[in-house]
């Protein structure tokens, strides 16, 4: 059952987006489950107080058992008691790289998973389907290794000292220029740390006076650069633009709290693909509404930078939207790039601003100069400006995977959400037992995958989520699909009924963007 919207002429193509419902019966034992482990989880701390049980978790000391306990919140309960029974999911060591396929030291708990024992063995050829390598540049042969050893042989492995110092490289400002000319805006920025790049950023552009409206599904780089701002935050439904309608309606009309006056400035924060969701913003309409109401845009397109796009310039171009409708353009190099760091591209006086008044340039070390050469290279691949197609046919290889990939897994019953051309694909396991469960046994069949939980996701909305990359081949994808056919038999995980509740999609005009109680 797809949906496919075009919303009053704004969408020049397709939109195909839906999230099918969770069955009332999984629903209701995913409760039971966590209410059972909640349960024994008191029951086990109860013992360890009594010194029935072994104590392994950090404990005040002695002489500090009158004082108000550094932290207590249920994410320490959780961590304690649920977390803790699955551990082994996570932080699995990698000893290769991160490529299409991976190899991985073997590690064995017998204390269950309070600590781990490597056992010497390495465990090769596991089909990676979780890294963020989209485009297949996390290699170590090829020009981009060839190009960033040559320029660790110049230049060495760090800089020492910030940008504003000592620390500009010919190679920084190149690569700036270059990011300019990728994203087709006046001036661009790069920094050392994604994360950095929103945390650091967003206190620089916005402040007290402020209105902040972010969507709610947003990074915990966006949550926390919002907070750091001082600026006041409002959240909209995710993807729901009647929701992000009213919130602009209301702060115009009403103004600042208490004192009515008008906001200094309104600045909405979206993402391009959502990490957890696999949903690609509605970027049409979030522009539509900013030209009505006089509001910033920023843009943040870790995922889909690269991923997106008939050429891998992202949301923007996938939209065919002009770059300039968009006020701070912000990306990173982590994922498509295979590299480290992030950027923010622009108008040239919101990037000269930047260079002054950032934290991420005043105060951080500048990139390392081997990752510079990473990344200047792997995006001139991209363009096509290294005398090859190869960039372009990474870009067409990978949009076919993700089609692919998504087609075959809706077709055995498993429920998946977000976007047809989103490349970050979650498949649903909703229940406690089943994250752990999922984990282990792929990675018994040679398929590394990541199983996310709460807190990440809503607490009944446990998942496994895939990332497809141009590098994997058709065999690949087969091998892990059976393998994935097998073991959602195996543990009972499809759920779909087929029947897609889409996001709510009315005609973009003044009649029917009002507000909706649900």
């Amino acid at each position: 059952i797809n949906h496919i919207v075009h919303n009053g002429g704004l969408y020049k193509r397709p939109f195909n987006e839906a999230f099918e419902e969770t069955p009332m019966l999984v629903a209701v034992l995913t409760y039971v489950g966590y209410g059972v482990l909640t349960l024994f989880g008191y029951l086990r701390d109860f013992m360890r107080q009594w010194k029935i049980e072994k104590c392994q978790n950090a404990t005040e000391r002695e002489e500090q058992k009158d004082f108000v306990p550094l932290y207590q919140d249920f994410e320490n309960f959780y961590n304690r008691n649920l977390y803790m029974r699955i551990r082994d999911s996570w932080n699995r060591p990698v000893c290769s790289v991160p490529g299409a396929k991976v190899d991985m030291m073997e590690r064995v708990s017998h204390d269950y998973n309070w600590t781990f024992t490597y056992t010497g063995r390495v465990i090769k050829g596991i089909i990676n389907m979780g890294s963020y390598n989209y485009l297949g540049f996390a290699q170590k042969t090829g020009a981009c290794q060839e190009a960033a050893a040559k320029v660790l042989s110049q230049y060495g492995a760090g800089v020492c000292s910030t940008r504003q110092e000592m620390g500009n490289l010919d190679k920084h400002e190149e690569l700036e220029k270059l990011v300019a000319r990728f994203l087709g805006v006046e001036s661009a920025m790069a920094y050392g740390m994604g994360f950095a790049t929103n945390s650091m950023n967003i206190p620089a552009l916005v402040g007290k006076g402020c209105l902040i409206l972010s969507d709610e599904l947003n990074h915990a780089s966006l949550v926390l650069g919002a907070r750091l701002s001082g600026a006041t935050i409002r959240i909209f439904k995710h993807n729901n633009m009647q929701s992000l309608e009213k919130l602009l309606k209301d702060a115009i009309v009403h103004g600042q709290p208490r004192t009515r006056r008008p906001w200094k400035k309104i600045l909405i924060l979206v993402e391009g693909i959502y990490s957890m969701e696999g949903s690609i913003v509605r970027l049409p309409e979030v522009i539509a509404l900013k030209k009505k109401y006089k509001s910033y845009l920023y843009l943040d397109e870790a995922h889909s930078i690269g991923a997106l796009g008939p050429s891998g310039r992202g949301v923007v171009e996938y939209f065919g939207l002009s770059p300039e409708d968009v006020d701070v353009m912000m990306g990173t190099f982590t994922k498509s790039f295979g590299a480290a760091g992030g950027y923010i591209g622009g108008k040239k006086e919101l990037i000269d601003y930047l260079r002054t008044y950032s934290h991420s340039a005043a105060y951080a070390t500048s990139m390392s100069p081997p990752v510079v050469e990473q990344i200047i290279t792997s995006m001139k691949c991209i363009m096509g400006e290294d005398g090859t197609t190869v960039g372009r046919a990474r870009v067409q290889q990978l949009a076919e995977n993700t089609r692919y990939f998504r087609r075959r897994l809706k077709e055995m019953g498993f429920i998946i959400y977000g976007n047809e051309d989103s490349p970050v694909v979650p498949l649903m396991l909703y229940m406690p037992a089943k994250i752990g469960a999922f984990g282990r046994e792929m990675l018994k069949r040679n398929i590394g995958v990541v199983v996310v939980g709460f807190p990440a996701t809503p607490i009944i909305e446990s998942r496994a989520r895939f990332c497809l990359s141009a590098a994997h081949t058709k065999e690949m994808l087969d091998t892990a699909l059976k393998e994935v056919n097998e073991v959602g038999d195996l543990l009972q995980l499809k759920y779909s009924r087929r029947r897609l509740v889409p996001l709510l999609d009315r005609p973009f005009d003044e009649t029917t963007y009002e507000e909706t109680e649900d």
